[in-house]
């Protein structure tokens, strides 16, 4: 276990630095002694999690809790209503269709279970026809972020012969008729280097029911092969634009040709100044969602002509709250705003007026709004840390409001509670919390409370339910999640006082979230765990490397650990624009290199009990970071406390991972919480 020889130790001079990685070994996945060590590490952490005697209490409770249906927004194509549906335990969503909502007579359109025996393969991408008798969509396998994209006849329930693959992030662009569509891919492998398997996008047209070897080439940019182009029709199919983004940049630009004129892609907004997204048009009037000049975000109108700056036109001016996202839904700006970390909905019109706010709950998140820009309905999913996927139509003649796919009350709120808090992080700034627990919850200093965080890529934690934290606040655990800068709740200025060389202020954040939790006496180290996955395990792994003393145990979730080399794996080179490049920059490299939670673990510290999670097929955050960060961790650490590794197999990074490997990961993750904060889980009566 972490056991390594000086002639494994590789040893690299960054700007000055000697840097040594005495587990380099450990980033090939194919070498058997690597192979050999993760089913050691795996047998390790099995033996510790199956000791525990309510291991099977807590699966049972949470299969139980996962067991009821769970419904996607349903949205309208031709003449039929289309969503996905869990019957409860299946490994994947199923997608159906009717002509009624009200009806409970499903058909069914795609059925991912029956596509392989283990439940990994997964939708990832749904397109339709204007007519909606043609619908584009794409596979995903073991978690894998690449998908091969086929077409199904929604008149004979047939898929076509068509099968396009090498894509990855890709969107698909329908022609109004319905034969053929836009879309990007990648290169195929072996035309390229390993590397740049992941650069050098392009924009395709197909048409159906041909080969992709016959697919024509629209758009490239070899000089730039960092970016990649999503391609959309205008509402009015005249126009063909490209979305134009590199990376996890917080900026894009827009590019579009004119398919009647023809000629040359002309580039719009494209001066690397701001975020721009579609949002409809009207002629030659295109509306953008756009943070350019509007740190939270505000929708302008450029009209195609006259497309300098100086004509554009604020039409719902910059506002208090961020801008999460807008629609055109009968003729008018549906527009999600996201207040204190919670949405907030509203419909303008396309003058800017507002009209209405629509009547949902505090303390939630939008999932998706649907509809299209002549419907005079929309549908609206929504969802609390208290209550599952909530489904309402909303009717914009009346202001109606009516829930649908309404369920029997499966998960009761009475004796529960969500209350919002604001603490001070170490350099003053007030960071929004979410407590969720039961009602009347005694600040004695000993309620197990388990804190959970992400801070970055201006992704904004709002409220979700899970069946899992619903075990924990049943058991009189405190579920809570801090908003820490990095993310995008309050803006561009909030990301980015998160990103680059501001990144420690996102690991200050979350450690005076744990300090202020014990101050108020909610809870004690002794009772206190941290969890985040994906840039969230890089801010679990840094804060246990700073603060190795605050926490009772951690769970560090398929991280980035490794902030010297991420770069060089997969899609890495993607969040430069966040973390920065150590090996080019003398700069970055200063400030990574201090908080890089693999090259801070000291030598004789004593380490929380973690566990850190990841799987072999990971391609986003490969499993190198998980595997090279526990066996250092193991190496250093003095004590008794657990540093255990769980490598799942045929899994990445999460994306359409099957129901049963779900539970079985997160009765894992409950099992060593419960152990190792010495809770006794009890199904009826709570934690004791």
């Amino acid at each position: 276990m972490g056991v390594r020889t000086n002639e494994e130790v590789t040893i690299e001079n960054f700007h000055g630095t000697e840097v040594a990685d005495p587990y380099r070994w450990l980033e090939n996945p194919n070498d058997e002694k690597v192979k050999q060590w993760v089913d050691e590490q795996n047998a390790v952490t099995k033996e510790f999690l199956s000791s525990y005697e309510q291991r099977e209490q807590i699966k049972e409770k949470l299969t139980s809790l996962w067991n009821y249906p769970k419904y996607s927004v349903p949205h309208k194509e031709g003449e039929y209503y289309y969503f996905h549906k869990n019957d409860g335990l299946q490994n994947q969503a199923v997608f159906y269709r009717t002509k009624d909502l009200e009806s409970e007579d499903l058909e069914t359109v795609l059925d991912p279970n029956t596509i392989n025996e283990e439940g990994t393969a997964a939708i990832t991408n749904l397109s339709f026809t204007k007519d909606g008798r043609r619908l584009a969509y794409g596979i995903s396998l073991n978690g894998s972020d690449w998908q091969e994209i086929r077409v199904k006849n929604l008149e004979t329930m047939v898929d076509e012969p068509d099968l396009l693959r090498w894509c990855k992030f890709s969107s698909i662009a329908w022609n109004e008729e319905g034969t053929g569509f836009y879309y990007n891919r990648f290169p195929e492998p072996g035309t390229v280097s390993a590397g740049d398997e992941s650069n050098y996008n392009k924009v395709y047209y197909h048409k159906v029911g041909t080969s992709q070897d016959d697919d024509s080439l629209i758009y490239e940019d070899p000089k730039n092969k960092e970016l990649s182009f999503n391609p959309s029709y205008s509402d009015d199919y005249r126009y063909l634009l490209l979305t134009v983004w590199k990376g996890t940049e917080n900026k894009s630009r827009i590019y579009y040709k004119d398919l009647i004129e023809g000629g040359e892609f002309i580039h719009l907004l494209a001066k690397d100044d701001g975020e721009y997204s579609f949002i409809g048009n009207d002629g030659k009037t295109f509306y953008f969602v756009t943070n350019h000049d509007a740190p939270k975000e505000k929708i302008i109108a450029v009209h195609l002509d006259h497309p300098e700056k100086e004509n554009w036109k604020d039409v719902i001016s910059e506002q208090e709250d961020v801008l999460s996202f807008a629609k055109m839904i009968n003729n008018q700006f549906v527009v999600c705003y996201l207040h204190n970390a919670y949405y907030k909905l509203k419909v303008f019109s396309t003058t800017g007026k507002l009209l209405n706010e629509v009547p949902l709950p505090d303390f939630i998140s939008i999932s998706n709004v649907t509809g299209k820009k002549e419907e005079d309905v929309m549908y609206i999913g929504y969802t609390s840390y208290l209550t599952p996927l909530t489904i309402a139509k909303y009717s914009f003649e009346n202001s109606n409001l009516q829930t649908i796919f309404e369920q029997v009350e499966l998960f009761d709120t009475t004796d529960y509670e969500t209350i919002q808090v604001f603490y001070p992080s170490k350099d003053g700034t007030k960071i929004p919390m979410f407590l969720t627990c039961r009602k009347g919850l005694q600040l004695n200093g000993e309620n197990p409370v388990l804190l959970y965080g992400y801070g970055g890529f201006n992704v904004s934690l709002t409220p979700s339910f899970s069946p899992a934290q619903r075990l924990w606040i049943e058991q009189g655990g405190i579920y809570a999640v801090a908003n820490l800068r990095g993310g995008g709740e309050f803006g561009e200025e909030w990301y980015k006082a998160g990103t680059l060389e501001n990144k420690q202020n996102v690991f200050d954040d979350f450690i005076a979230a744990a300090e202020w939790l014990i101050a108020k006496n909610y809870t004690k180290t002794a009772k206190l765990a941290i969890m985040g996955g994906s840039n969230g395990g890089l801010l679990v792994g840094a804060c246990i490397t700073q603060r190795p003393d605050l926490y009772g145990a951690a769970v560090c979730q398929v991280p980035v650990t490794d902030m010297l080399r991420y770069h060089k794996f997969t899609v890495g080179r993607y969040w430069v624009t966040d973390y920065g490049n150590a090996e080019e920059n003398p700069e970055h490299f200063e400030f990574m290199y201090k908080y890089s939670p693999l090259h801070n673990v000291k030598n004789g510290t004593a380490y929380p009990p973690t566990l850190i999670t990841t799987a072999d097929t990971d391609d986003r955050v490969v499993p190198l970071h998980a595997k090279k960060f526990a066996a250092t961790l193991q190496e250093a650490h003095i004590g008794d406390n657990p540093i255990l590794l769980r490598v799942e197999k045929n899994a990445g990074h999460g994306l359409g991972k099957p129901t049963v490997k779900i539970i079985e990961e997160l009765t894992d993750v409950y099992t060593f919480l419960n152990k190792t904060l010495n809770n006794k889980f009890d199904i009826e009566t709570g934690y004791q």
